[in-house]
C-alpha cells in the first residue's frame, strides 16, 4: 500500500479525470478499503478540496466547485490569469500546447466558485485578439463542456448547424476534440444517426452534459486526428494537397504529422497529404518543414507556389541592391 501522502495525491488525481467515482472502484483503483479512503477523502476535505459523496449502495464521490480554490495552489488573481491564459492557449492552434490548454481547463473550470467565473467570463469579453487571417470563433464554454463530457465519458445534447445551413438538435457519446489548423472538431457518436461524426465546434450552440455515462465504442480509425481528416478529405469545400518532401519521415512527422498524412518514400523522403481549408495553408504547413519538397497538385496550390517564389526572390534582390 502507498504512503498516506502519495495515496492522497493519487486521489485527488483520479478525483480530476472523472466527473464522478463509484466508491467501491475508487477504493480498488487505490487498492484500499472503503473505510480508508472516506479517510484519505476527509483529508483532501481538511486541505480545503470540495469532495461531494454520495451515500448508499451505489454511492461515490466527485470533485465540486467550492466557495474557495483549494490553498496551497494557486490564489484568486492567480486562478483567474490560469484561466484566462489556458483559454487563449486551447484555441492557439499551436501542436500540443492546445490540447493540453483544453485538458487543463477543464480540471481549473471544475473547482472554479462562480464569483471568478465572472471575472474570467468579463476579462473574455471585454479583451479583443488581434490575428493575421483569424479563424472561426470558438465558444470558450463550448470548449470547457465538450472537454469534460470526453473525459468523463458522459453523453452531451446540442445545437447543432451544418455546413448547408440546416440546424438540428444532437445528442452525442464525445469521444475526442481535436485542433486541425484553425479550427476544433468534436469526434463524437452520433446517438440519433448512429454513426460517428465530427462537429465543428464554433457550429456548436446550447452544450450541456445529460448526466448519462456511457461505455466508449471503438472508434472506426487509428485515432481522432485520422478521423478528422478523413472526413474534411471528402468535403465539398476542402482542398487535398499531395507533396514530397525530402526529409525523413520523422522530420516531416514531429513538423506538419498533426495536420497532414505521411508516409515514407525512401530513407530520406516523405509523401505527404495535406487536407487545407486554402492553398495558403497547405504552403504554410511545406514550408514548416526546412526541406525541399515537390507538389504533385492540384495545379492552383502549384501556381500559387511559383507565384510566391517570384515574390520571394524579387524581395531578396531588392535588398541586395
Amino acid at each position: 500500500m502507498a504512503s498516506t501522502g502519495s495515496r492522497t495525491l493519487q486521489l485527488l488525481s483520479l478525483l480530476q479525470t472523472h466527473r464522478y467515482w463509484p466508491g467501491q472502484e475508487l477504493a480498488d483503483r487505490l487498492e484500499v478499503s472503503p473505510r480508508t479512503l472516506r479517510r484519505d477523502v476527509e483529508r483532501l476535505r481538511d486541505l480545503g478540496y470540495p469532495v461531494d459523496a454520495t451515500r448508499g449502495v451505489a454511492g461515490g464521490y466527485q470533485l465540486a466547485a467550492g466557495a474557495s480554490l483549494p490553498p496551497l495552489v494557486v490564489d484568486d488573481e492567480e486562478a483567474v490569469a490560469l484561466a484566462v491564459g489556458l483559454r487563449t492557449a486551447a484555441q492557439s492552434g499551436i501542436a500540443g500546447v492546445a490540447d493540453a490548454s483544453v485538458r487543463a481547463l477543464a480540471k481549473v473550470v471544475q473547482v472554479m466558485p462562480p464569483r471568478l467565473k465572472r471575472r474570467v467570463d468579463a476579462l473574455r469579453v471585454a479583451t479583443l485578439a488581434a490575428e493575421l487571417r483569424p479563424g472561426p470563433v470558438v465558444d470558450a464554454e463550448a470548449l470547457t463542456v465538450a472537454a469534460q463530457a470526453c473525459r468523463d465519458e458522459e453523453r452531451m445534447a446540442f445545437a447543432y448547424v451544418r455546413r448547408d445551413g440546416e440546424a438540428s438538435q444532437r445528442v452525442v457519446e464525445p469521444h475526442r476534440l481535436v485542433s486541425v489548423g484553425r479550427r476544433w472538431y468534436l469526434v463524437a457518436y452520433d446517438l440519433e444517426r448512429h454513426d460517428w461524426r465530427s462537429f465543428r465546434l464554433d457550429r456548436i450552440a446550447e452544450p450541456r452534459p445529460t448526466g448519462a455515462r456511457f461505455r466508449p465504442r471503438t472508434l472506426p480509425a487509428v485515432d481522432a486526428a485520422g478521423y478528422v481528416r478523413d472526413s474534411l478529405a471528402g468535403a465539398a469545400d476542402s482542398l487535398v494537397v499531395d507533396a514530397v518532401i525530402e526529409a525523413p519521415i520523422a522530420d516531416v512527422e514531429q513538423a506538419i504529422g498533426r495536420w497532414a498524412t505521411v508516409e515514407a518514400a525512401g530513407p530520406n523522403r516523405t509523401r505527404v497529404r495535406i487536407t487545407a481549408e486554402s492553398p495558403e495553408w497547405a504552403l504554410f504547413g511545406l514550408a514548416a518543414v526546412d526541406a525541399p519538397f515537390s507538389i504533385e497538385g492540384p495545379r492552383e496550390v502549384r501556381e500559387l507556389a511559383e507565384r510566391w517564389g517570384r515574390r520571394f526572390s524579387a524581395a531578396t534582390r531588392l535588398v541586395n541592391r
